[in-house]
């Protein structure tokens, strides 16, 4: 009998193996590989005795928002334990969009419409409503002089007032006596275009808007902004866009992508990370399709229907309507970390480090360190918006963070002001995003970070100059009088006291070059006054204050030594 070949002996030793055992290996393979694909952390909680990982937090040593408000919240100094059940930040992503519950509640719809004639909606809730609820009464209304804080919750991205996440924070904040409103983006909530303008990530117009109409409408109130995904990198935009002149006085950002540009591509890299951008693209093709007699007649609508990602939907829509010339310029201008270094408002962010949308490789950590207004708060787990706990996971642990952040910070201090500046406050309504640093206001309207010099100065210069503009014009018509005076053998002067003077001592030429630079000096001096205060406050800008005393002075110097610099030596020998 011919010997059997080794295949053949495996085979009959593998058919001796009980099916039951491989039905049992082939059970643990595809749990190790789910386990792996859905990035759970269950054993990773068992082993730390379901005690939740430790909240990180990134400030300045020297921040007064941590130091004063956040050391106070003491959900920010403890730990996140996520529902044992959802204990993946996939399930806890998708469980948020399908299966979540929220808050019953009913909101008032309030109809805003924009300068440019787009329409959103403002769906409020007020802390009356949730008081009335209990005794049956309902008022509904806010006065003008009411000093009840304001909550204004900028959703994300094809998000509205409906979503689950927004619903609980709404009904947290107003749960704790205070009104609060969704800031729907134009087009959503079930509102249609009116303008050949839509939003995008970058897209800040809206939200100025809405904050400097509120200010304006109820001055009492104390304004708060909260933002999730989308809208946090929106809000964040706008903080940073606005400094010290935004009403607005505290924010929390939830779960912001940072940089639109690395997002972008994070998406794009993996199976399961590809599987978050079609959705993505097929909710953004949902909200086109929502709009499609506007945006069919702006951009190619068959190129748009066809789109099987964000970034070719961004490409065939978004960079067409806003003008922008590619779709990474759009992500570059249009990211939120260009701007958290100029955020001048206490400002709390929080973002899960397994976020399956929002890598942690955009959250810029050296930046919110550097920036004494920002307090970053990181969880080791959590997905993207959802960081649900309790057995039930009938709450979001965000929302418990922000709620007692923005309590202590009411009952604070530090409490951002707006700042009057040199010229006046600016109307409530009126944009001020083509007057400040880092940005640029394009034709169409789109907000877009151009340059990191410091252009504030610029603006503070010009403000000092356009001062003493009136005094200056008017001391060089008195030495303009006085030089043509001499010229004609005249004795003239701008006051009584000044022709007294000019004619007791104007027998000699040195004496009339005496009485000439006194003149300069009494034009100069305004200039100088103010020079010497901003070289005091901005004592790195010395050369571009040099420039500007040498342009101003320089007219001056050649109506009073024009003939001198001429018949100069110097010059003869030029001219030789």
């Amino acid at each position: 009998m011919a010997a059997e070949s080794a295949g053949g002996l495996l085979l009959r030793a593998a058919a001796l193996v009980p099916p039951a055992h491989y039905a049992v290996a082939a059970l643990v393979l595809a749990s190790a590989f789910l386990y792996r694909f859905l990035e759970l952390h269950v054993l990773g909680d068992l082993l730390r005795g379901f005690r939740g990982g430790r909240v990180a937090l990134t400030f300045h040593p020297d921040s007064q928002v941590y130091h004063r408000v956040a050391s106070r919240c003491r959900s920010l100094h403890g730990r996140y334990l996520a529902t044992p059940w959802l204990a993946s930040p996939h399930l806890q992503t998708l469980f948020l969009g399908f299966f979540a519950r929220a808050p019953p509640f009913t909101y008032r719809r309030q109809l805003y419409t924009v300068r440019d004639g787009g329409t959103i909606a403002l769906d409020w809730l007020l802390a009356s409503d949730c008081e009335d609820a209990v005794d049956g009464s309902c008022n509904g209304t806010i006065s003008s002089d009411d000093s009840t804080p304001i909550v204004i919750v900028v959703p994300g991205l094809t998000s509205d007032s409906s979503a689950a996440y927004v619903k609980h924070m709404v009904f947290s904040m107003a749960s704790k006596g205070w009104n609060v409103v969704v800031g729907n983006h134009r087009g959503l909530g079930g509102i249609s275009i009116t303008s050949d303008c839509f939003y995008n990530g970058g897209w800040t117009e809206d939200l100025r808007e809405v904050v400097n109409y509120l200010h304006q409408k109820y001055p009492e109130a104390p304004l708060f902004t909260v933002g999730g995904s989308l809208g946090a990198n929106i809000l964040v935009k706008y903080l940073g866009e606005e400094g010290e002149n935004t009403p607005v006085a505290g924010a929390a950002s939830i779960c912001s992508p940072w940089d639109l540009l690395v997002t972008s591509r994070f998406i794009s890299r993996t199976l399961v990370q590809r599987c978050y951008d079609k959705a993505l693209a097929i909710g953004l093709k949902g909200y086109a399709k929502l709009h499609q007699p506007v945006l069919a007649r702006l951009a190619n609508w068959e190129a748009i229907t066809t789109s099987r990602s964000t970034r070719e939907f961004d490409h065939h829509a978004t960079c067409v309507v806003a003008k922008y010339e590619t779709v990474d310029t759009f992500y570059r201008r249009c990211s939120s970390v260009n701007f958290i270094s100029t955020v001048s408002v206490p400002l709390l962010c929080i973002s899960a480090l397994d976020d399956p949308l929002c890598t942690r490789e955009a959250i810029p950590w050296d930046e919110c360190r550097a920036n004494k207004n920002v307090v970053l708060a990181t969880t080791p787990n959590g997905g993207h918006v959802a960081f649900f706990q309790g057995l039930t996971a009938g709450r979001l642990w965000w929302v418990e963070s922000v709620t007692e952040f923005l309590s202590a910070l009411h009952d604070s201090p530090c409490m951002h002001q707006r700042k009057t500046q040199e010229h006046g406050l600016q109307s409530p309504l009126e944009s001020s995003i083509d007057k400040g640093p880092y940005v640029n206001l394009m034709g169409d309207g789109m907000v877009a970070a151009v340059t990191n010099e410091d252009d504030s100065l610029a603006n503070q210069i010009e403000s000092e100059m356009e001062h003493s503009d009136d005094t200056i014009a008017v001391q060089q018509n008195r030495i303009t009088k006085v030089l043509q005076g001499e010229c004609h053998g005249e004795n003239t002067s701008s006051s009584e006291d000044n022709v007294t003077h000019a004619q007791s001592r104007i027998g000699s030429q040195e004496q009339r070059e005496e009485l000439s630079t006194d003149k300069i000096q009494d034009a100069i001096a305004p200039v100088k006054k103010s020079m010497n205060r901003l070289i005091r406050s901005q004592g790195r800008s010395l050369w571009w204050l040099a420039y500007i005393a040498v342009v101003t002075s320089w007219p001056l110097l050649r109506i009073l030594y024009g003939k001198k610099l001429r018949n100069s030596l110097p010059v003869k020998w030029l001219r030789s």
